[in-house]
């Protein structure tokens, strides 16, 4: 139930003022219709509120459309940081670090797609590895994990997996400079070394699309980038696995001991943070993006084995089906990016937490190809309503160029698995053209569509905002999961 103290700003903009709570330095805003701000849980407006209190927070705490309960920050959460007196705090960024989303294409078309369907989905079940605990086909040393870390993709591409053309198609040309596997504990290198290229659980999934001519809704933009009607497309969800949540789960230990030294008290225990330029904040900073190299990697390797198994299937090189990378995303992230504060030009350290970097046109960062359109956009929904290609736009500043991640939950994991059968639930799908191979139907009963928001209410929200801009609607016909 909203608070009554939520005041409307537009028909997508709400506001928790500072006098909303003791302490807030600074009011809290949600994006969102009335039908989502109505599906809100009350966590929501309790999380982004207290993240409103955290030391050094510019303008506002925001939430995205798809936003629901998490840890620490609401899922969807944003909040920059004045980088000489704000905090990093790892409840901001997420367990699964760099939790991503990558998008390539095909030349095929759903005709010839339909006979290999089950050929297809079946082979990719059997040779990405999928669900808790699963390991790498890939058997590397703990030494060259350590290169991973410093390197990200660029390790991948380095050792023949993957294209050239890959890295300049991902969020920080899939290597965030400044990573230090020295701040990285034993433990975690233990968990992840040997889940490179593996899919994980839980909403991770990979999915085989379909362009729908009537989901096109900016053609020109769309065949800029090589989309066209039936065209059959690959998307998937992963991050950083065991080894990001591990290097969280060391450093809020951390940041809990030593906030007290800096006289920093928090709301919520799950808010624990240091100040940015504390010898304990930049180890956390450089272990996070260790993580966010390794989650980079992860998903090259993916693609990589993405890109064999189709050959393979059609008996057609992955060239000759122009398997070509549209871009890789990253959630999950705190990172010192530039923007524009009253008029002022400022570094700040931008926490994007269940949110998507959403860069606007002719901006620093983003491929040339894509600088007249805006940084691409990739929006995951639930495995039966589809996803989305947005691109950014410059009224993004508003949001620290910062827009929705998915479609959010609306019922938790433990109500899912009360009210649908995984079973029932994929012989369902089958019938509506949906062919699905998962790990456990537990583990699938929990992402049925129904547990989450309507992917279309979502993406409208952030078009209504300004927010970013959508191109093409996919349509799921083959999924795998863990």
């Amino acid at each position: 139930m909203r608070p009554p103290e939520l005041i409307k700003i537009s028909p997508v903009i709400w506001e928790l003022p500072v006098s909303y709570k003791t302490g807030m330095r600074v009011p809290a805003r949600i994006y969102a219709t009335e039908k989502l701000i109505d599906q809100m849980d009350s966590g929501v407006f309790d999380q982004v509120s207290n993240v409103a209190m955290l030391p050094g927070i510019v303008n506002y705490s925001f939430c995205m459309p798809d936003g629901h309960w998490g840890y620490g920050f609401p899922i969807g959460g944003v909040a920059a940081m004045d980088t000489d007196d704000g905090v990093i705090s790892p409840g901001g960024i997420g367990f699964d670090i760099n939790c991503g989303m990558r998008l390539m294409l095909t030349s095929l078309t759903y005709d010839e797609l339909k006979p290999k369907l089950h050929k297809l989905v079946d082979k990719l079940f059997n040779n990405v590895p999928t669900g808790v605990g699963e390991k790498s086909r890939y058997a590397i040393s703990k030494s060259d994990f350590r290169k991973v870390m410093i390197n990200g993709s660029r390790w991948c591409i380095e050792n023949g997996f993957g294209w050239q053309e890959d890295l300049l198609r991902t969020e920080e040309t899939g290597c965030i400079d400044g990573a230090d596997p020295s701040k990285v504990s034993d433990k975690a290198v233990e968990r992840g070394y040997h889940q490179l290229g593996t899919l994980g659980s839980g909403n991770h999934y990979l999915e085989i699309q379909v362009v729908k001519r009537e989901s096109i809704f900016d053609a020109k933009t769309a065949e800029s980038i090589g989309i066209f009607p039936d065209q059959v497309v690959i998307m998937f969800h992963c991050g950083s696995r065991g080894f990001g949540h591990q290097i969280a789960t060391d450093y809020l230990r951390v940041f809990l001991k030593a906030m007290p030294e800096y006289g920093i008290s928090v709301p919520d225990r799950e808010l624990a943070c240091a100040p940015f330029r504390s010898g304990v904040g930049q180890d956390y900073f450089s272990a996070m993006k260790c993580a966010i190299n390794m989650s980079f990697a992860n998903r090259q390797m993916i693609a990589h084995q993405v890109r064999e198994v189709f050959a393979d299937v059609f008996g057609v090189s992955a060239i000759r089906l122009s398997i070509h990378q549209v871009y890789d995303i990253a959630h999950n992230t705190a990172k010192l990016e530039y923007h524009d504060v009253n008029g002022v030009r400022k570094r700040l350290l931008v926490h994007r937490k269940g949110s998507t970097r959403a860069f606007g046109p002719d901006m620093e960062g983003i491929p040339q190809e894509y600088k007249k359109t805006g940084q691409p956009v990739i929006i995951g929904g639930s495995m039966e309503t589809g996803s989305y290609l947005l691109s950014g736009v410059k009224s993004g500043k508003q949001t620290f160029y910062s827009t929705t991640h998915g479609s959010g939950r609306v019922m938790s994991r433990k109500q899912a698995r009360k009210q649908f059968r995984g079973k029932e639930l994929q012989m369902r799908m089958e019938k509506e053209g949906i062919y699905t191979r998962s790990v456990s139907y537990g583990g699938l009963a929990e992402e049925a569509g129904k547990a989450y928001k309507n992917i279309d209410d979502v993406i409208d929200a952030a078009s209504m905002a300004g927010i970013s801009h959508p191109i093409v609607k996919f349509l799921p016909v083959g999924n795998i999961k863990g």
